[in-house]
């Protein structure tokens, strides 16, 4: 029987902060937990990303990044990996924005019988919406839609495609895109 790994991940230098803490299965790769990022964080999974470790990229698709020092994402399972609580590595998705996450290894748990994984258990805020132009361009965002009014504020409006949220977070929601996380890989046939 698997275990299951405990994991928070946070928007690097996100005032107030915006985390994610959620449970994986141990032997899943680690491409299949950069598509559980993108579920969790709430991305679309439009931009490269990769894993850094010990501050050198350490983990994406070695087809991509043309190095022979990227181990393949796709044939690295977790439990490989993290083998001790309080690990922690980066993971950077969307590299023109550059949105940096921390992602902390906590703990290992035991796998309860009749439960789905991955599951998201606890959270805060919303995600910046993708190509907003990393935390300087969302927090003038921000700055923007508390204006409710001008011309910038409805260009803003029409670009989002309506309200936006940054304290929404709705755990409901990304528990059930979790269900089916594999459908926002579009390399899958």
């Amino acid at each position: 029987m698997n275990n299951i790994l405990q994991f928070k991940i946070t928007l690097k230098y996100s005032n107030p902060k915006i985390w994610r803490r959620f449970l994986v299965p141990d032997n899943i790769t680690f491409y299949d937990l950069h598509l559980i990022i993108q579920n969790v964080m709430g991305w679309f999974n439009g931009h490269l990303h990769q894993f850094i470790y010990e501050k050198k990229s350490y983990i994406g698709d070695p087809e991509i990044f043309e190095s022979d020092d990227i181990a393949d994402e796709k044939t690295i399972p977790l439990n490989e990996f993290f083998t001790e609580p309080k690990m922690q590595i980066m993971y950077e998705y969307d590299m023109g924005d550059s949105w940096l996450h921390e992602l902390v290894f906590e703990k290992i748990l035991e796998k309860e019988k009749g439960k789905y994984y991955p599951v998201c258990i606890a959270g805060e805020k919303n995600c910046p919406p993708e190509d907003c132009g990393s935390l300087p361009g969302f927090y003038n965002m921000l700055d923007t839609l508390k204006k409710k009014k001008g011309k910038e504020y409805k260009e803003l409006m029409e670009w989002l495609g309506g309200e936006y949220n940054p304290e929404e977070f709705d755990l409901v929601i990304v528990n059930e895109n979790l269900k089916d996380y594999k459908s926002i890989d579009f390399e899958m046939n």
